[in-house]
């Protein structure tokens, strides 16, 4: 503690550990510029206030200021591959119908009849159509927006048809990801993340993806709790101790990517600092948990003389995930194969670069209730090496009290991890409204990541 406390502020690393950059360069296939590249700044250690959790006002602000303004993942391309298929992405009260007009152009519509606001089509529907119609009066809409038919138009000599076409919102198109943003007047999506995020995007090639587990469910806690709760590895230890033998989870990296983009770096096949001596290189293979470890079936893992558990499990994973997806992932370094990146991408995206926790979380507030928010979770495999695509699978709806081990296509390891950290949010909501202290208080290093996105969530609540 003392020599810590000799260092500036914000320099504080985990002591007789290895740096998650150190860890990543002993790795045979050595990894990419975006892996081994670290971003991270001191961005203060004042208490964060703790009523923007629950307080309606604050809520408000939100829903005016920051989902009005902010780039939000609605759909992937796979949702809607052909011309006239559609998908409805709702945020809060707001409903849209994410559409392809044509082979090269998508369209968000606000979903609703310009008539007497009728939704065209249900929250939680997709399918495909070449009109929109209402199913109140009929109202008609042509898939380019334009008003087709009025019922009875000889009782309505005051509308004219340029003027109600249907209201849009700005669409753009990234690594196979469909993003709408409310504000006509928002930067395009490469200027909002920013250069050095976007050439980690290009690298990562996601639109060769496809989604192949899909859950939802709703959690009882704000959602900005909810996402906080997957920012930092701090908790592992304490939340996931069947994960610390082979996760290096403090002394995980964390990086600041402007003012929309964070990520941290878990090093995986390595033993946790806290458990340092006491787990072998064996108890480490043996003990690993895996996002998507479905796809590696049942296999016997044994390490060889001198092998060591991070070596022998990226191994192991390139053989096993070229013959499960059907791909190849020679070009794929360890870390990729291997390792937890997770990014932050403001307000409500996560996305997880690697091949062994190939995954997309996005969170959404519960409207007329800002203590419940809905959560899910996306699994992303490589395409075949055929080039067909499958069809993305059917999103799963689990109900409050179900466990995500009962998702169909959720790994049972990792959905208990899901679990554990999902039940920790309720208390911790409860918490911050009992609490006599009126602010959360936050690592200056492990949750840089909650700080930076509280920050970034003021500037856009405030108007800043």
């Amino acid at each position: 503690m003392t020599a810590q406390a000799k260092l500036d502020k914000g320099e504080a690393r985990c002591p007789d550990a290895p740096s998650t950059q150190e860890i990543i360069a002993k790795d045979s296939v050595a990894a990419p510029s975006w892996v081994r590249c670290e971003s991270y700044e001191f961005l203060g250690d004042e208490d964060i206030p703790t009523d923007r959790y629950y307080d309606p006002e604050f809520e408000k602000k939100e829903y005016e200021n920051l989902w009005t303004r902010t780039w939000q993942f609605a759909c992937r391309e796979e949702h809607i591959p052909d011309v006239g298929d559609y998908y409805v992405y709702d945020i809060g009260r707001k409903s849209f119908l994410i559409t392809r007009v044509a082979e090269n152009e998508i369209r968000a519509y606000y979903n609703a009849c310009l008539h007497r606001g009728t939704k065209l089509r249900a929250s939680g529907t997709d399918g495909c159509a070449h009109e929109f119609k209402c199913p109140f009066h009929g109202w008609t809409w042509n898939l380019d927006g334009s008003l087709q038919f009025a019922q009875n138009g000889w009782d309505f000599p005051h509308v004219k048809a340029e003027e109600f076409e249907l209201p849009q919102a700005k669409v753009q198109v990234l690594a196979g990801f469909v993003f709408i943003n409310m504000d006509h007047n928002a930067p395009p999506m490469e200027q909002y993340l920013g250069n050095e995020f976007m050439s980690h995007l290009n690298a990562w090639k996601l639109e060769d993806r496809y989604i192949h587990c899909h859950v939802s469910k709703v959690i009882p806690a704000n959602w900005k709790l909810t996402m906080e709760a997957f920012m930092e590895a701090y908790h592992v230890i304490e939340t996931h101790p069947q994960v610390a033998p082979s996760n290096a989870d403090a002394n995980s990296q964390y990086d600041v990517f402007g003012e929309h983009v964070d990520r941290f770096i878990s090093p995986l096949g390595v033993v946790s600092p806290h458990l340092a001596g006491e787990i072998t290189e064996q108890d480490i293979l043996d003990q690993f948990t895996l996002g998507d470890s479905g796809a590696l079936g049942d296999t016997e893992r044994k390490l060889g003389e001198g092998e060591s558990a991070r070596q022998a499990m990226a191994n192991m994973f390139r053989k096993m995930f070229e013959e499960a997806a059907n791909a190849d992932l020679s070009h794929i370094s360890d870390s990729e194969l291997l390792d937890c990146f997770s990014y932050t991408v403001f307000p409500n995206l996560f996305l997880f670069a690697g091949v062994s926790l190939p995954m997309i979380y996005r969170f959404r507030p519960v409207p007329g209730d800002l203590r419940k928010c809905l959560y899910e979770v996306f699994f992303l495999r490589p395409l075949p090496k055929d080039g067909e695509r499958p069809d993305p699978a059917e999103c799963v709806h689990l109900e409050e009290h179900q466990s995500f081990t009962e998702a169909e296509g959720m790994d049972e390891g990792f959905g208990v991890i899901l679990d554990q950290d999902t039940e920790n949010l309720l208390l911790q909501q409860q918490g911050v409204e009992a609490s006599a202290k009126p602010g959360i208080t936050l690592g200056n290093y492990q949750e840089i990541r909650v700080r930076h996105f509280e920050q970034t969530v003021e500037k856009y609540v405030y108007g800043n």
